[in-house]
């Protein structure tokens, strides 16, 4: 009996009979009037990196019409080593140039999606997971919009173990002070070339930090932005010579980088924006409440997703600005989730704004979790506590019980046991990926907390 594999390249037509939808022959003509020579086929792994194979452009309309085969047991959280066959098909409305490449290496990315042999979506890609949860969303007859605030530092090459920061500028600093405008400027040139839209940028609190920020789109478009986003500042940072480090705390005793996110419902023609209620203390509607009372509860386990990385428990200590504790206000940015003010006539502003997240994270599974918990608020109707407008990083353990204020967890270990416990998230996920996604974990768990550090030889070397 043939193996699936041959079964499934035995029924694909002759390349003599081309089949190619409209959309993708126009691809094919907008890549060879670009001038393009190589194409980037992109996926994401579990833990968020991207992974790629490279075609010259003469095989774009073979891949268009068939995919391609890889390895998917060689990528984090995909495959067994006897199931590894799998195949990528273009999403061929993500086809976009990268601005810094030129000449004879002149390359054109495109976002694919991972299917098994027999043509199914792979379960375990991250891309497919948000789809799943997107479509539950537009079956209940809404479409979820989002967009994010990504921090980033900028460090200077050198010889040293020690991150040494490319400017001494403060927040909203302008230059002279802010060396980092130059490269800030040029990182938006190419988003803006990538067909992303650039509301702003600016120079962040810390020495060295920066964050760029994007208009809102519908959640998968964002995702893939956000990916997008990601390499290319790493991009356009090593073509100054720099370092793009999106770690969320790569210095102690200054502010880490987060990634607050906004977010907000429409209905399905993306017209009305369902969380604007104009009678509303906060302008928000119950839906919103709901939607936002669900996030607050699942926020524990949401914390694993959204801030995945053992550095990511550096960042969530009171004191440097980033949300410890679970609750919401307006004027509050202690808060986890907090209620930005609109300007009348911009009703469609109105949203939700998510502050725990952090750019270590994968894009797809954040929003996918995001979206999943405040649905559930949704589905069960829950209701919203009462805002905390006062700072929460002034109250005493006392005062935080009295007003039933919960706290995120400590540490990726504590998180990671929550996500456990947590079957909304988990469905989030789906059972491949929550499984690959916190055995991948575990592993970066166990192998921090058995690292010896340079703090642990100061404190004790000689003193116990």
């Amino acid at each position: 009996m043939p193996s699936p594999v041959v079964a499934i390249l035995t029924c694909i037509p002759s390349r003599k009979e081309p089949i190619m939808d409209t959309a993708s022959k126009a691809l094919l003509e907008r890549a060879h009037a670009d001038n393009v020579q190589f194409i980037s086929l992109q996926l994401t792994d579990i833990v968020g990196a991207i992974k790629n194979i490279t075609i010259p452009l003469h095989k774009l309309d073979e891949v268009l019409e068939r995919g391609i085969w890889f390895d998917g047991s060689s990528i984090e959280g995909f495959a067994r080593i006897h199931e590894s066959d799998m195949f990528m098909m273009p999403d061929v409305g993500t086809y976009r140039v990268l601005p810094w490449t030129e000449g004879d290496h002149r390359v054109a990315r495109i976002i694919c999606d991972a299917h098994r042999p027999d043509g199914a979506p792979f379960d375990g890609d991250p891309r497919g997971a948000l789809r799943r949860v997107i479509q539950r969303t537009e079956k209940m007859g809404f479409r979820f919009f989002t967009s994010s605030e990504p921090e980033f530092f900028l460090f200077r090459k050198n010889d040293s173990a020690q991150p040494v920061p490319h400017d001494v500028g403060g927040y909203f600093d302008f230059s002279p002070r802010d060396l980092a405008s130059e490269v800030r400027q040029d990182i938006i040139l190419a988003l803006e070339a990538m067909q992303i839209d650039v509301e702003r940028g600016h120079h962040e609190v810390a020495t060295a930090q920066h964050e760029i920020n994007f208009r809102y789109s519908d959640a998968l478009t964002a995702a893939d932005n956000l990916m997008t986003f990601k390499y290319t500042v790493k991009a356009v940072a090593q073509a100054h010579d720099l370092y793009g480090v999106f770690m969320p705390k790569p210095i102690a005793g200054i502010n880490g980088s987060g990634m607050h996110t906004h977010q907000s419902l429409f209905d399905a023609t993306g017209e009305t924006n369902l969380f604007y209620d104009a009678k509303d203390n906060y302008k928000l509607t119950s839906l919103a409440y709901n939607f936002l009372a669900g996030q607050l509860a699942h926020a524990r386990a949401l914390a694993a997703v959204v801030a995945p990385t053992v550095n990511s428990y550096k960042r969530l200590v009171p004191g440097y600005e980033a949300p410890v504790y679970i609750c919401w206000g307006q004027i509050n940015r202690s808060a986890l989730i907090r209620i930005p003010r609109y300007s009348p006539g911009r009703e469609k502003s109105t949203r939700i704004e998510l502050r725990c997240p952090d750019p270590s994270c994968n894009p797809y599974l954040a929003v996918a979790a995001m979206l999943a918990a405040g649905l559930d608020g949704i589905e069960r109707k829950l209701q919203a506590p009462a805002p905390i407008e006062e700072s929460a990083y002034e109250f005493n353990e006392e005062e935080l019980q009295k007003r039933s204020i919960g706290v995120l967890p400590g540490s990726l270990d504590e998180a990671l046991r929550e996500l456990e416990n947590d079957a909304v998230v988990r469905d989030a996920l789906g059972e491949h990926i929550y499984r690959a996604f916190v055995r991948a974990k575990r592993r970066e768990w166990d192998e921090y907390r058995l690292q010896v550090s340079a703090w642990e030889w100061t404190r004790y070397f000689e003193a116990v």
